[in-house]
C-alpha cells in the first residue's frame, strides 16, 4: 500500500539534511518535517538567525518555514517515533583506521542510525538512504533494522535517494534538479508501493518526468559514479593545464574548444588547483576500494589515478609558486585569497587551499588567508600545527599588505571587483599573482605592474628566467 505521507524526520542537520529538508517543507506545507541531530550547538544555530551552514537562498527558506511545518531538534527517539518516512543523512567519511583505511566508507554513523531507528519504532517505517553510501549498504542496514526492533510486525522499507546538490547552488538544484533517483526493492510490491510513496512526496514539485526510479543497487552505485565521473571530467583538464604550461597552449581555449564538442560538453571543464568538496575524492577512494573487493584491480587503478591527478595539480602549483620567486620563500608573506573548496560556500573539507597551504608553509612562507564565509576556527582546525605559521584576517587589503605574493584559491567573485592598482601599491615588489582559479583579468594585473602565473596559461618570460628554463 502507497503510504500518504504526513510526518517526515531527518537525521543528520548538515549540508544536505538541513537543505533538503527545507526545500521538502517549503513545496509541501502539509508534510511536518522534523530535522534531529544529537549536537545541541548545531540545533540551536538552526533555530537562530546564524544558521551553520552557508547557502545562497537557504536563509530566507527556513525562516519561512520554521515553526510552521519545519522542525529542529535534539529529541531524536521522538521525531523518529512519530514519523513514516525518516531520511538518514549523516555523515560517511572515509575509514582512518582498520580494513580499508583511507578507502572504504566508514559506516559508523548509519549503523547507530539505523539501531536507534529499529529501537524505537512501533509502526512501520519507510527509510530513505540520503547518505552516500557504499553499494548494498541498504542490504547490511536492513539486517540491523531487523534484529534490533522489539516490536513484532514492524516492517522497514529502505530506499535509496542520492543527492546530487552542488555547494552554492543547492537551494537551485532542489527547485528544478536534473533528476530525482530513487531506488528501491521493485521487484515486488511492498518496495515498489515504498517507492511511489517517496515518489509523491517529490511530485509535489519535480515534473514526473524528471523522477526517476530504479532498483537499490543501481541507484548507490549511481551517485559514486557521478561523482567520479565529474571529478574524472576535472582531473583530465587539469592534466591538459600542464601541458599548455609546457608547450605555450592555453588551458582556456583549449577547454572552450572541447566544450563545443555536442558529445563532452563544456560543464566542468574549467581547470583549477583541484577540486574538492566533501563528495569527490572521498566518493572515487569507496568507488575504487569496492572494485578492489570485487577483484577488478584495473578498474579501481583507473579511478585512483583521478584522485592522483589531483594531488599532483596541488603539489604542482606549490612548486611553481617557489620555483617563480626564486627558488625560496623562506620568512616570505604569501596571501591565500580563498579558503573554502568552492565560492558561495564556507566548506572547507578536501579544500586545495589546505595541501597548497602546507606545501608553502614546508618551505618556510608565513600564511596570510582571507576567505568571505570561513571562520579562523575552521581554518585553525583544517591548518592545524601550521597555524603557527599562519595569520587570518577580516579585510582583503591587510591580508595583502607587504605581501610578496597572492595565491587565489577560491573563485569568489568579489575578488574580481578588487581595486588591484591598490593592492600592487600596497605589496612587497616584485609582486606576484598565481591565479588558481583563472578568474582574474591577467593581462590588466601584467599592465598594473604585477608577475604573473595562470595556470594552464603560457608562461611569461619573468618566469622561464627564475626558474632558469
Amino acid at each position: 500500500m502507497v503510504v500518504k505521507v504526513t510526518s517526515i524526520c531527518c537525521i543528520g542537520a548538515g549540508y544536505v539534511g538541513g537543505p533538503t529538508m527545507a526545500m521538502i517543507a517549503l513545496k509541501c506545507p502539509h508534510i511536518k518535517v522534523t530535522v534531529v541531530d544529537i549536537s545541541q550547538p548545531r540545533i540551536d544555530a538552526w533555530n537562530s538567525d546564524e544558521l551553520p551552514i552557508y547557502e545562497p537562498g537557504l536563509d530566507e527558506i527556513v525562516k519561512q518555514c520554521r515553526g510552521k511545518n519545519l522542525f529542529f531538534t535534539t529529541d531524536v527517539e521522538g521525531a523518529i517515533a512519530e514519523s513514516e518516512m525518516i531520511f538518514v543523512s549523516v555523515n560517511t567519511p572515509t575509514k582512518k583506521t582498520g580494513l580499508g583505511k583511507g578507502k572504504a566508507a566508514d559506516l559508523t554513523y548509519w549503523e547507530s542510525a539505523a539501531r536507534t531507528i529499529a529501537a524505537v519504532s512501533k509502526t512501520n517505517k519507510i527509510i530513505v538512504e540520503k547518505s552516500t553510501v557504499p553499494v548494498r549498504t541498504a542490504e547490511a542496514i536492513e539486517k540491523v533494522l531487523q534484529r534490533n526492533c522489539n516490536t513484532s510486525g514492524v516492517r522497514f522499507d529502505i530506499l535509496s535517494n542520492p543527492e546530487f546538490l552542488a555547494e552554492g547552488t543547492a537551494m537551485d538544484d532542489l527547485t528544478a534538479p536534473d533528476r530525482v533517483l530513487i531506488g528501491g526493492k521493485i521487484e515486488g510490491q511492498e518496495g515498489t508501493d515504498a517507492v511511489a510513496s517517496l515518489v509523491e512526496v517529490y511530485a509535489n514539485w519535480v515534473p514526473q518526468e524528471r523522477i526517476i526510479t530504479a532498483n537499490l543497487w543501481s541507484a548507490e552505485l549511481s551517485k559514486l559514479a557521478a561523482n567520479a565521473f565529474l571529478a574524472q571530467r576535472i582531473s583530465s583538464i587539469n592534466s591538459m593545464s600542464a601541458l599548455c604550461e609546457a608547450t605555450g597552449a592555453d588551458v582556456s581555449q583549449v577547454a572552450y574548444a572541447l566544450g563545443k564538442d555536442s558529445r563532452i560538453g563544456p560543464k566542468f571543464l574549467n581547470a583549477s588547483v583541484g577540486f574538492g568538496g566533501s563528495c569527490f575524492q572521498k566518493d572515487i577512494l569507496n568507488l575504487a576500494y569496492i572494485c578492489e573487493c570485487h577483484g577488478l584491480t584495473e578498474v579501481a587503478d583507473y579511478w585512483y589515478s583521478v584522485v592522483g591527478m589531483n594531488d599532483y595539480q596541488k603539489n604542482r602549483f606549490v612548486k611553481r609558486v617557489v620555483s617563480a620567486m626564486f627558488n625560496t620563500i623562506r620568512n616570505k608573506k604569501i596571501c591565500m585569497l580563498g579558503f573554502a573548496f568552492k565560492k558561495d560556500t564556507g566548506d572547507t573539507r578536501e579544500a586545495p587551499a589546505i595541501d597548497v597551504g602546507n606545501g608553502l608553509i614546508e618551505d618556510g612562507a608565513r600564511l596570510a588567508i582571507y576567505d568571505p564565509k570561513v571562520s579562523d576556527a575552521q581554518i585553525a582546525m583544517d591548518m592545524g600545527a601550521g597555524m603557527s605559521n599562519i595569520t587570518t584576517y577580516k579585510s582583503h587589503i591587510e591580508a595583502l599588505r607587504d605581501a610578496h605574493a597572492v595565491c587565489v584559491m577560491t573563485e569568489w567573485d568579489e575578488f574580481k571587483s578588487y581595486d588591484w592598482g591598490e593592492i600592487y601599491g600596497v605589496m612587497q615588489k616584485p609582486a606576484f599573482v598565481f591565479d588558481g582559479r583563472l578568474i582574474l583579468d591577467h593581462d590588466k594585473l601584467r599592465e598594473i605592474g604585477f608577475i604573473v602565473y595562470a595556470l594552464g596559461k603560457p608562461i611569461e618570460p619573468f618566469l622561464r628566467s627564475a626558474e632558469g628554463n
